[in-house]
């Protein structure tokens, strides 16, 4: 591959042979100058992560080219100093998407080769590539569209027939699996950790404003700390990137609905989603919040269990047989507690005032 190329698939085993090749220390990685546009960008790659979509445009020159193929390991050891799951989650999941656009776009004959990094084999012939069933149910499985189950594609000697934007999309998931998988690094340098301390308390700071903005003063009285354990956890794997189960999905969002969220605000907690289609999203929101007539409860505890959507059991789980049931228990507590603390805050006010008077007198 051309070094242009390189750096737009810094995650391949051809660039990372190319970068150890260039033979750039650490020590001037983190602190030359000739080296700052490339910690700049790897700082905003990372920030950009975050918001769910890495820009990448058509580079010219060699020192964009070299600045664009550096900030991808100096990205990483960011993501490493913040050493968060979900966080890597996330990052792996927008450096994906943005190599996505790119393969979509890519020659068959590259497409072919690029898979080949990934131990992909493929054939292409008469418009279509032809992929290993194995290979294709390993990166179709987190792809929940009824067009991927293998029941809806023609499986011929242990192949299947699939497009180009389809195989491009199956790379996708590739580089996701594979960049995922790459952390945690067990061994962080010291020098490394000292150099990243400001950005990864900065990124942390602007990863909790991420997590927390379903909790916003947006969605009125709803209170997402106060949650039953399967709708925390699922809702921690939306954030991720992570396709929910359809069982998941529907208990999810009529929960949301149920405890007073609109249909945009659960449409925007989807919208990083793997495959997220806002069209059919949306309708399916609207259908459970009830367009057509029959709005939808989510489904008791003994139901959730008969899925397996029944995760991490607390003792007020034990308690109750419904999501709806552990939220208002909870709800109930918090604004008894707080009462009384308002109580106990007005009782203290009003022996301060007699207090003064006292002395006033």
């Amino acid at each position: 591959m051309r070094a242009e190329k390189l750096a737009y698939y810094p995650f391949t085993s051809e660039a990372s042979t190319h970068v150890g090749n260039l033979g750039i220390s650490l020590e001037s990685l983190l602190n030359s100058r000739a080296y700052r546009a490339v910690r700049v960008r790897g700082i905003e790659r990372v920030k950009e992560a975050l918001e769910g979509e890495i820009k990448k445009s058509p580079l010219s020159g060699e020192a964009k080219v070299l600045s664009e193929l550096l900030s991808y390991p100096f990205a990483r050891m960011l993501v490493a100093c913040v050493d968060d799951q979900l966080f890597t989650r996330r990052y792996a999941l927008a450096e994906a998407k943005a190599a996505y656009t790119f393969l979509r776009n890519e020659d068959p004959d590259f497409l072919i080769e690029f898979g080949g990094d990934f131990e992909i084999l493929t054939d292409y012939q008469d418009s279509y590539f032809s992929i290993d069933f194995t290979d294709y149910i390993r990166f179709s499985n987190y792809l929940k569209d009824p067009s991927w189950k293998l029941t809806n594609r023609q499986l011929r000697a242990g192949k299947i027939k699939i497009t180009r934007e389809e195989f491009a999309r199956l790379l996708e998931e590739a580089v996701r699996e594979r960049i995922e998988q790459s952390f945690p690094i067990l061994e962080i340098p010291p020098e490394v950790s000292s150099f990243c301390i400001p950005y990864v308390a900065e990124i942390k700071e602007q990863f909790e404003v991420q997590k927390n903005k379903f909790g916003s003063t947006d969605f009125g009285a709803v209170e997402p700390e106060l949650f039953p354990p399967c709708i925390a956890h699922a809702l921690a794997n939306v954030e991720g990137g992570i396709n929910l189960a359809h069982s998941m999905r529907f208990a999810m969002t009529s929960f949301l609905l149920n405890v007073g969220m609109s249909v945009d605000e659960i449409l925007n907690l989807f919208n990083i989603s793997p495959d997220f289609d806002a069209e059919k999203t949306l309708y399916q929101i609207e259908h459970i919040a009830g367009s057509t007539g029959n709005a939808y409860k989510p489904p008791a505890c003994d139901t959730m269990r008969t899925y397996g959507n029944c995760v991490g059991k607390d003792r007020l789980c034990e308690k109750i047989s419904h999501p709806l049931g552990y939220y208002e228990i909870k709800v109930f507590i918090k604004n008894k507690e707080r009462e009384e603390k308002e109580g106990k805050e007005k009782e203290s006010k009003k022996e301060d005032e007699s207090e003064r008077k006292e002395k006033e007198k």
